[in-house]
């Protein structure tokens, strides 16, 4: 009988999302014996710095990859957005979820909260485009979906800012207060999508039900975009592809701290294109902001 172990981070959400590739691989097949693998990352450990002060967000993959070329695990289960931009060719991304909810939500308190409180963001990219909106006193919030909820619950702040994704998943629906559009915040690169990572020359035909070919596209767009502007998953710069009936959209935010200058763009074209959409929408922006 064929074991395929799965490798995740042990974050509430992390094993909810294992769980879905584990549901997609028993439908494929039910003989096919799946064992879960979680572990603490790095980026799981290290809570009382900003990701960009620590190596951004690669160290939520170290040890699973480790896990993955020393044959601990057979496949590893992430968010994607949360993966660096280069990925070693060696443990290359082989399945894509379907799209969850792409948009980033505020979440309030359970009780009354105290309104003189900072509001919690984890990411550059939304306290830059929150501070856009009107938002001022934001601060930094480390930790995985549940330690966020707590801190907010406890007092710490008067609400904080996460992705409806997780939050989706997690089924703490109920918890969001306000959805912000794509306009008001636009997400980072593959936020919602889950990835599926093996060694190379593994087969993975298990994974056939889990796969979208639709995600592939637009996260290649996506990921084309931020790569073509040295940006890492702590960059500020977003990015977001979605299907205009049969046309791909390509929308991206390019930041240049330095200079304080934040250009958002757009680029209409074929999936097919979707590497070359970004790579050009990238250029562009970056020369208008030159």
């Amino acid at each position: 009988m064929k074991t395929v172990r799965v490798g995740s981070r042990d974050s509430e959400l992390a094993v909810i999302q294992a769980q879905m590739v584990i549901d997609a691989i028993k439908k494929y097949d039910s003989n096919i014996e799946v064992e879960l693998v979680t572990m603490k990352t790095t980026g799981d450990r290290i809570l009382d710095k900003t990701l960009d002060k620590i190596g951004g967000k690669g160290l939520f993959v170290k040890e699973l990859d480790e896990a993955l070329r020393n044959g601990g695990v057979d496949i590893t289960v992430h968010s994607y957005k949360d993966m660096p931009m280069e990925i070693n060719s060696e443990l290359p991304v082989v399945a894509l979820s379907e799209r969850e909810d792409e948009r980033d939500v505020l979440i309030l308190p359970v009780n009354q909260g105290d309104k003189s409180k900072p509001l919690g963001c984890s990411s550059k990219r939304r306290m830059l485009q929150l501070k856009a909106l009107g938002f001022d006193n934001i601060e930094p919030l480390r930790g995985n979906v549940i330690t966020r909820l707590k801190k907010l619950d406890d007092g710490e702040y008067c609400g904080i800012i996460l992705a409806a994704a997780g939050i989706k998943r997690l089924g703490l629906e109920n918890r969001i207060s306000r959805y912000f559009t794509t306009e008001e915040i636009m997400p980072a690169a593959c936020q919602g999508i889950i990835a599926v990572q093996t060694r190379k020359g593994e087969d993975t035909r298990y994974l056939a039900n889990f796969h979208s070919e639709r995600s592939k596209i637009v996260s290649d767009a996506e990921r084309a975009f931020v790569a073509a502007l040295d940006g890492g998953c702590s960059s500020p710069v977003a990015a977001y592809a979605y299907f205009e009936n049969d046309k791909l959209v390509l929308r991206g935010l390019y930041v240049n701290e330095e200079k304080n200058i934040a250009i958002k763009g757009i680029e209409y074209g074929r999936a097919e294109d979707a590497v070359k959409m970004g790579i050009s929408l990238a250029k562009r922006l970056k020369g208008e902001a030159c």
